[in-house]
């Protein structure tokens, strides 16, 4: 039989990930040394003092997938065919993979064990860049940014609704960055579009709300807590109170997902938890030290959808959005919390509803018997399965069900070394020279893309 008449059958496989040929990867192992190196003198200034968890968090993804570091032998029961799952660095808000992990079991959390069947909307809270500054320099001030977005909607939602005691119910993740990896904070969240009251009953947003009384309401709330905090004064609160269209301050809604959109609420779930930068707008080039990183169009005169900046320089943008260790940039408010959660479990409580005095434009969800389901938590397999659609423990060659049967520590670094040399994978750890030279800051001027991304070739960079 011809090969064109054959049926041949094209079966998914699972390729392990190489993290050295991630272009991700190469930079910070060919440029962080230099960049801790020079630190002081080059980015102190702009990005503050030294963290010392941006370098256990690099360190650990450069480890990230590296067989050296332990691994689990995968083998086959029927055909003996067998390979090595890396282990991963569990890093969040940095390594695109390990976060892609974290982002896939919070959007299936929201969905199944947080979020009610009410219509919900994305909010975003920004500020103006005259106060951005103090939330770099001082990062406590960020979860009291979250705070002032979460009490700025219950009093919104409030007089919207006519329910005094209502209560919000919100989920909002904190970010520090802007297109381009650039410092801006800001808050997204996934909020209930109206208000719970007691266990039992759900008001939905009337839609003639004015948002611009929300973002009033922000924009002072803001204002004050930066003034207790000692970091404005009351003549640049004044100032900013007397610009016009907010002075920076705006609030937008335009998502609205319906209570029956399961898909939806997963979606912006992972949305707004999403990677400070996105490895495949990256493209780094090796024998220039040279960054470019694509994103979206800016605006003003000098338009543009890329970046060019030297390694460090890169380095030094995406490493200031990395979380201290014990900050939480995902909080609960309201109905969503962990508290009312945990109380919700533990008793079923009804409350008299009929005195409640609302607007006759407020639509009631009854949401009484509604549970919450607790799902077990994802494994590697299942994210796999969910993303790429293959399976990993599937055999590429008999299609039988493969069994981990064993974990190679790093402690057992010979039994690693044996392995690895055994299979033609041992490989020496090359660092490169280290540079005792400081650069300079480079002016870097450019010439827009036409319509030439990825295809253009050489871009056009004078340094001087």
């Amino acid at each position: 039989m011809e090969q064109s008449e054959q049926w041949v059958e094209h079966v998914a496989v699972y390729h392990p990930r190489n993290p050295k040929e991630s272009p991700l990867w190469n930079l910070l192992n060919n440029h962080y040394e230099n960049f801790e190196r020079n630190y002081q003198q080059r980015f102190e200034k702009e990005y503050g003092f030294f963290r010392s968890v941006i370098s256990e968090v690099v360190h650990d993804y450069l480890k990230c997938g590296d067989l050296k570091e332990g691994f689990a032998r995968v083998r086959c029961p029927d055909c003996h065919h067998e390979y090595l799952l890396v282990f991963s660095c569990r890093g969040r808000w940095f390594c695109p993979s390990c976060h892609a992990k974290k982002v896939i079991l919070f959007g299936e959390h929201l969905r199944h064990e947080i979020l009610y069947p009410v219509p919900h909307r994305q909010y975003v809270f920004r500020i103006p860049k005259i106060l951005r500054v103090y939330f770099k320099y001082d990062r406590k001030l960020l979860g009291k940014l979250c705070q002032c977005a979460n009490a700025s909607l219950l009093t919104f939602l409030r007089t919207a609704t006519g329910i005094e005691d209502g209560v919000l119910g919100a989920v909002m993740t904190i970010h520090t960055f802007g297109d381009y990896c650039r410092w801006h904070p800001h808050v997204h969240g996934i909020v209930a579009d109206g208000l719970f009251y007691g266990n039992g009953k759900f008001y939905v947003m009337p839609k003639k709300a004015d948002l611009n009384n929300l973002a009033a309401i922000f924009r002072a709330n803001v204002l004050q807590m930066l003034g207790k905090e000692g970091k404005i004064d009351d003549t640049l609160i004044k100032n900013i109170m007397g610009w016009r269209h907010m002075s920076g301050f705006s609030v937008h809604n335009g998502v609205r997902i319906a209570r029956d959109d399961e898909e939806g609420k997963e979606g912006v779930a992972q949305y707004i938890i999403r990677n400070p930068f996105s490895e495949a707008k990256l493209t780094y080039r090796k024998d220039t030290g040279m960054v470019i990183y694509k994103s979206k169009m800016t605006h003003g005169k000098d338009k543009r959808n890329f970046l060019v900046v030297d390694a460090e320089e890169f380095i030094a943008l995406i490493t200031q959005h990395i979380p201290g260790k014990s900050h939480q940039l995902v909080r609960y408010y309201g109905f969503y919390s962990n508290r009312a959660r945990g109380e919700r479990r533990k008793e079923a409580e009804q409350e008299d509803l009929d005195s409640t005095v609302t607007s006759e434009e407020v639509e009631v969800i009854d949401v009484s018997s509604y549970k919450p389901r607790r799902l077990p938590s994802k494994t590697w397999r299942d994210c796999i399965k969910k993303v790429w659609e293959v399976d990993p423990l599937e055999c590429p060659h008999c299609h039988a069900e493969m069994k981990i049967i064993s974990f190679i520590s790093k402690s057992q670094s010979e039994v690693i070394r044996k392995i690895l040399e055994h299979l033609g994978l041992w490989e020496e750890k090359i660092r490169p020279p280290p540079s005792n030279n400081i650069l300079p800051h480079k002016t870097i001027t450019y010439e827009p893309f036409d319509d030439g991304w990825p295809g253009y070739e050489e871009p056009c960079i004078t340094v001087d």
